[in-house]
């Protein structure tokens, strides 16, 4: 999820107010921000089995497949916090339906691009409106649902996430296999008329009307500092690992961290800043900050490079690819839901585990790049396990210290930073498998794995820094 549900229970939970709707009513709208939530997680997975479809329709080569999963984690990280906020200040139904609408839209503009270059703009375009329909999903809970009973919603978010993260691959690879119409993988992102128009239709009926807060300040310019940076970086990273390190790769990586220390400055200066000065004072917080980057940035990559091994490597299908990946996401989800009962036992621990586990994951899978069957099963399965402990238990952890009247902003900032992580990661590990592809494929997947665990390595003495504990009640 794109926001923890400690942020969410802290600061959206309340009494339900004069007037609240009735308990059918209340799962119905229950039901609407959970298809949200599942529409993106649908649409920040699929171009993982897609990607070399795409590219063999539309052209792009490397960089298109580098830019399908990078752009929409792009946009959706730089505009989540924002998105809350401007929830906060116009009312969350009007942005819910502002975002939804226009992710409706967006993706019929995927659906129907006629180039590369059209398809990133859409994917970008999803990834924002997406960013302003996801933060309000919590908020209208929490002014829907009875206190007590609001834990049984947040409840079902877990298995109905997990549950989408297996189906969806899944769903993604059969949609692109099918060829429905001769369409090829366009119904992938045309399917979210039908799922997504739904949710709209009910949403439009049942959500609650709120005015919004007008006092509430939005940090413009940071966050357009931010993504002109991150768009530099990324643009002048993929260029350059594509079509070598010509002055136009140069130029859009320092146009990027030109504007990426304005950024810096801003946060400092803003008096609403997106991310507090004072949250990166504090040692844990950092500490955290900087493993969930490191970590959430090479598993993120990795995901995609496995995917290309099953499908340019081993030459399966988009749906053999997907059913080859299901181990990783049940890995996930397994790990996830039991670590929800053991982190305020194990603390910190669980995240060393999680680390040595995608450790051990990486060190098992690297030699078998050339096997196939169910020889991949349990190294794959391994490092989902990996990735769920550790990313089940490190944001939360890593609050642990900070005070409670900043937590929310740590877990909303944590929220955003790791989908930019996603985007950089979809970018950097990429470009390694790219470069090494030239001494054979199964090379090229050999040296990614091997990256990522030294990225892994790189991480474990920072888990001595991080706070002991989550906060209690946080998970």
């Amino acid at each position: 999820m794109t926001q923890t549900l400690h942020d969410a229970q802290e600061n959206e939970a309340r009494d339900t107010p004069h007037g609240a709707p009735a308990q059918c009513t209340r799962w119905a709208i229950l039901a609407v921000v959970l298809a949200a939530d599942v529409l993106d997680l649908l649409d920040a997975t699929i171009t993982n089995i897609a990607a070399p479809t795409i590219t063999a329709d539309l052209g792009g080569g490397a960089g298109l497949i580098q830019w399908l999963g990078a752009s929409y984690a792009l946009a959706l990280g730089v505009l989540l916090v924002p998105g809350g906020r401007l929830g906060d200040k116009y009312g969350r139904r009007r942005l819910f339906l502002i975002g939804l609408t226009g992710f409706v839209v967006a993706s019929l503009a995927c659906g129907l691009a006629p180039g590369p270059v059209f398809l990133v703009i859409a994917r970008l375009a999803q990834g924002a409106f997406g960013a302003l329909v996801i933060p309000q999903g919590f908020g209208i809970i929490g002014a829907t649902w009875p206190r007590e009973q609001i834990g049984k919603a947040f409840s079902l978010f877990a298995p109905v996430m997990g549950l989408s993260a297996v189906g969806g691959p899944i769903l993604a690879g059969f949609l692109v296999d099918a060829d429905l119409a001769g369409l090829g993988w366009r119904p992938m992102f045309l399917i979210n008329l039908l799922l997504g128009g739904a949710a709209l239709f009910a949403a439009v009926r049942l959500l609650p009307r709120d005015t919004g807060d007008r006092s509430v300040r939005v940090d413009g310019p940071g966050s357009a500092l931010l993504g002109g940076a991150l768009l530099g970086l990324l643009g002048g990273l993929i260029d350059g690992a594509g079509n070598g390190w010509t002055p136009r790769a140069f130029v859009a990586l320092l146009l990027g961290a030109v504007l990426f220390a304005g950024f810096c400055h801003r946060q400092r200066t803003a008096p609403n800043p997106l991310l507090k000065p004072s949250l990166l004072r504090d040692r844990g917080f950092t500490s955290g900050l900087t493993l969930g980057i490191v970590v959430s940035a090479s598993t993120s990559g990795l995901l995609y490079v496995i995917s290309l091994h099953f499908q340019e490597g081993l030459h399966r299908s988009p749906a053999g690819t997907a059913l080859g990946l299901i181990p990783l996401p049940l890995g996930i989800v397994i790990a996830s839901i039991a670590c929800y009962r053991l982190i305020h036992t194990l603390g910190r621990r669980l995240v060393l585990a999680g680390l040595l586990i995608i450790l051990a994951g990486c060190v098992w899978l690297a030699p078998l790049s050339s096997a196939d069957g169910w020889t991949l099963v349990p190294p794959l399965l391994v490092i989902g396990v990996g990735m769920g402990t550790c990313f089940g238990t490190v944001y939360d952890i890593t609050i642990g210290d900070i005070s409670p009247e900043e937590s929310g902003s740590a877990s909303g900032s944590l929220s955003a930073v790791q989908q930019l992580a996603n985007a950089i990661g979809a970018a950097a590990v990429t470009t390694v498998y790219f470069k090494a592809a030239d001494g054979g494929e199964a090379h090229a997947t050999t040296l990614t794995l091997t990256t990522v665990a030294a990225a892994v390595t790189v991480c474990l003495p920072l888990v001595t820094l991080l706070p002991r504990k989550a906060p209690e009640g946080g998970h």
